[in-house]
């Protein structure tokens, strides 16, 4: 008898619409993520709680809450880890560590170099890895989508830097933006795998549980004590529910049919929702190159609308459904 597997038949090509729809669950991540800012400076301000220890409560309550909805499905969940225990634990640890690495150089070198080189760093790596393993050089509107994004989010995050801020250790905090963005990038080249095979709720449930465990020993060293006030709760139930159990659970979604690549580049969007959303609601001044910046990224993420196929160099079939 032989003792050989065959291998699972490839998933079909998805279709026009169906890549459309994952750039756009994309899309709608990066915005929800764009609210984390905000968020996280009126919690700090009101609590004093560190960064890591809001990144902890962040993915507990998704955690928790994650975990009461899938309740029924605890059997799914468990045959899942059974079936892919090494990339799934690796998607939420490097949940929890991109995030510590990207606070810790925000503390060590300040904003602006650990958002442009953490958020920056990814796309690149994430498409470097992509054309080696696929053998070839990326499209032209691929690199230039990439090149227009990575140029906004560098316009808007060094008009929207804070001069006066000063940087302890600015080496140290560029090696952990760094880390940040590899690890960044790594999980999601890992998740849309998983992706491929898993629901994006059980993803999402496993991912938020590990984060959260991963983060704890540092949040627990910083302090996770929050007083219980309705603005702190409503601030953390934002944080938990909104930017992360409903906005993975979209980014795990959109991986099912968009390259690892392309939804770093898509998440950018990030930064521009950050500053219109600190413009709108804590009235900060709206420089030039924010409105330059942001007009780049808007250009790139049209460019994967209009021509999903190509800016996105993933195979895609035309529907033929009749509606």
């Amino acid at each position: 008898m032989s003792t050989s597997r065959t291998a699972p038949p490839a998933a079909p090509a998805p279709t026009v619409s169906q890549a459309r729809t994952g750039l756009i669950q994309i899309t709608v991540t990066g915005v929800l993520w764009g609210t984390t800012g905000v968020a996280v400076q009126l919690l700090r301000e009101s609590t004093g709680l560190s960064p890591v220890s809001i990144g902890f409560h962040r993915l507990a309550i998704a955690a928790l809450v994650l975990l009461a909805c899938t309740a029924g499905r605890l059997g799914t969940i468990v045959a899942a880890l059974r079936a892919a225990p090494v990339p799934l634990l690796l998607t939420g640890v490097g949940l929890g560590l991109y995030q510590a690495l990207y606070f810790a150089a925000v503390a060590l070198a300040g904003v602006s170099v650990a958002t442009v080189v953490s958020l920056g760093l990814a796309p690149v790596l994430a498409a470097t890895w992509e054309s080696l393993r696929a053998r070839r050089v990326p499209g032209p509107l691929r690199l230039g989508t990439l090149v227009t994004a990575v140029a906004g989010l560098a316009l808007i995050t060094g008009a929207t830097a804070d001069p006066t801020a000063t940087a302890p250790a600015p080496l140290l905090g560029l090696l952990a933006a760094a880390g940040s963005g590899l690890g960044y990038a790594v999980t999601t080249l890992i998740s849309r795998q998983v992706s491929q095979r898993t629901a994006p709720m059980t993803l999402t449930t496993i991912s938020t549980v590990v984060g959260a465990l991963t983060l704890a020993p540092l949040a627990l060293t910083a302090g996770v004590a929050v007083p219980v006030r309705p603005d702190t709760v409503a601030l953390l139930l934002h944080l938990g529910v909104v930017t992360t159990a409903v906005a993975y659970a979209l980014f795990y979604a959109g991986l099912r049919t968009t390259p690892g690549s392309v939804a770093a580049v898509l998440t950018l969007l990030e930064p521009l929702t950050a500053a219109a959303l600190a413009v709108a609601l804590l009235h900060e001044p709206l420089p030039l190159p924010v409105v330059v910046g942001g007009a780049l990224l808007l250009t790139a993420v049209a460019a994967t609308y209009l021509a999903p196929a190509r800016a996105t160099d993933h195979p895609v079939r035309q529907s033929t459904d009749a509606g």
